[in-house]
């Protein structure tokens, strides 16, 4: 038969077959269905070439719904919500003589807020200390750092610190009392970190 002009499928795979071809660009086999010839071919074949259609159209159908429900979810679900590590609340254990670090990077925009206080034994001292990357190494190494901000031995106390620049901030908390002593100070902290960016 003379092809006229309009595509065919091979009776194999069931993909297009041009017009001029005598085998399929496909799978190589002989004897495509030419267009319009589909009713001299087999009950057989033609079930399997309008099954194979069925089933490219069911996968491209299928691909498409799932990438849409993907791409819906995602843009749903917005971005993903990781606490910051200043945000935090709960009671630390401080061994006379040693700290207790809360760390994490604070944008030079924002502030942190919270307290402390002390709850056994009632009425001993807790000191915090607030140093940024570099003099958190010093003070690791013993020497002499300078810290952004402080607040002295107290039974509890109100954090309120806003840095300059961005970094990261070490928190320490730390006992005033030697290391002989054996006293153990179990306080309650609360942090959160808080933004003055203003989003329009």
């Amino acid at each position: 038969m003379v092809a006229d002009g309009r595509w065919g499928n091979c009776r194999f795979c069931g993909v297009a077959v041009p017009p001029q071809s005598a085998t399929c660009p496909i799978c190589g086999a002989d004897g495509p269905i030419r267009a319009g010839a589909a009713t001299t071919v087999s009950r057989s074949v033609r079930r399997r070439v309008r099954a194979l259609h069925f089933g490219r159209v069911l996968v491209v159908v299928v691909g498409a719904l799932l990438l849409t429900y993907t791409l819906l979810t995602t843009v749903l679900a917005g971005p993903p919500n990781v606490p910051d590590p200043l945000t935090t609340s709960g009671t630390m254990r401080i061994p006379a003589g040693n700290y207790t670090v809360l760390s994490g990077e604070i944008d030079g925009e924002d502030y942190i807020l919270g307290n402390f206080t002390v709850m056994n034994p009632p009425g001993l001292l807790l000191e915090l200390t607030v140093y940024n990357s570099s003099e958190y190494v010093a003070f690791l190494n013993g020497g002499d750092p300078a810290h952004q901000y402080a607040i002295a031995p107290a039974p509890s106390g109100r954090i309120i610190f806003s840095p300059l620049y961005t970094d990261d901030y070490f928190f320490v908390f730390s006992t005033p009392y030697p290391a002989g002593t054996s006293l153990v100070v179990t306080a309650y902290v609360a942090t959160s970190y808080n933004t003055n960016v203003v989003f329009d």
